[in-house]
C-alpha cells in the first residue's frame, strides 16, 4: 500500500498549483512541475514553462480565472503516480460586450513523478465534464452562435466558445466524461504508470 505521506504530498501539490495559478505566483507555479513537464488545456498544448509564460502575459492583460479543487485520488506505483483531482474552472470575461461567467467542471489528470524525494507534475491533462455560461448581470442577455457552439464537445463547449470569441485557438478534441479521447488518455496513462 502506498505511503500516506506520498498521498498527502500529491494532494498538497495539486492545491499549490491552483493557488499559485490563481494568485499570479509564477515562481511557486513553476515549482509544481518537473523540468520538461507538459501541459494541455483548452487553449494551450506545450511545455509547462511556456504555459506559465502564457499565464503571465494574460495576467498582465487583466485575465483572471479561479480553479476550485475537490479531492485528489492518486494511484501510486513506485516513483510514479496518476493523480485525478476534481475541479471547477471559473472564468469572468466579456462576451460581445456583456460581462459573463463561464464555469467548467471536470478533473485534472496528472502524471506525477517523485524525483530526488519530491513529487511534481510531469504532465497535466484535463478531463472536461460539463460547463455553462451566464451573464453576471441577471438582467443582461447573451446570444450564442449555434454553429460556433456546436464545434466543441459537450463537456467544455461554453468555455471554448468564450475563449474562441476572445481570440484563443481552442482544441476541439480533448477528453470529456466519455468517449475516445478519454479512453486514449486513460490507456496511455496506464502504460506510463507501468513502464518504470
Amino acid at each position: 500500500m502506498p505511503d500516506l505521506q506520498d498521498q498527502l504530498a500529491i494532494s498538497a501539490l495539486m492545491q499549490s498549483w491552483a493557488l499559485a495559478r490563481d494568485t499570479g505566483d509564477w515562481g511557486k507555479l513553476r515549482a509544481t512541475a518537473h523540468p520538461g513537464a507538459a501541459m494541455t488545456t483548452t487553449w494551450f498544448d506545450g511545455s509547462f514553462d511556456a504555459f506559465v509564460e502564457s499565464c503571465e502575459v494574460s495576467w498582465r492583460k487583466g485575465s483572471r480565472s479561479q480553479h476550485f479543487l475537490g479531492g485528489t485520488v492518486a494511484e501510486i506505483e513506485g516513483p510514479r503516480a496518476i493523480a485525478q483531482t476534481r475541479m471547477s474552472i471559473n472564468v469572468r470575461s466579456q462576451l460581445d460586450g456583456v460581462e459573463v461567467d463561464a464555469v467548467c467542471t471536470g478533473r485534472f489528470f496528472d502524471r506525477v513523478e517523485k524525483r530526488e524525494g519530491v513529487w511534481r507534475i510531469a504532465r497535466r491533462s484535463v478531463i472536461y465534464e460539463k460547463d455553462r455560461i451566464d451573464p453576471v448581470d441577471p438582467g443582461a442577455k447573451i446570444s450564442l452562435d449555434p454553429a460556433l457552439l456546436a464545434r466543441f464537445p459537450e463537456g467544455y463547449r461554453h468555455l471554448a466558445y468564450l475563449q474562441t470569441k476572445n481570440g484563443a485557438r481552442v482544441n476541439a478534441n480533448l477528453p470529456t466524461a466519455r468517449g475516445e479521447a478519454l479512453e486514449k488518455l486513460l490507456a496511455e496513462a496506464k502504460a506510463w504508470l507501468g513502464a518504470r
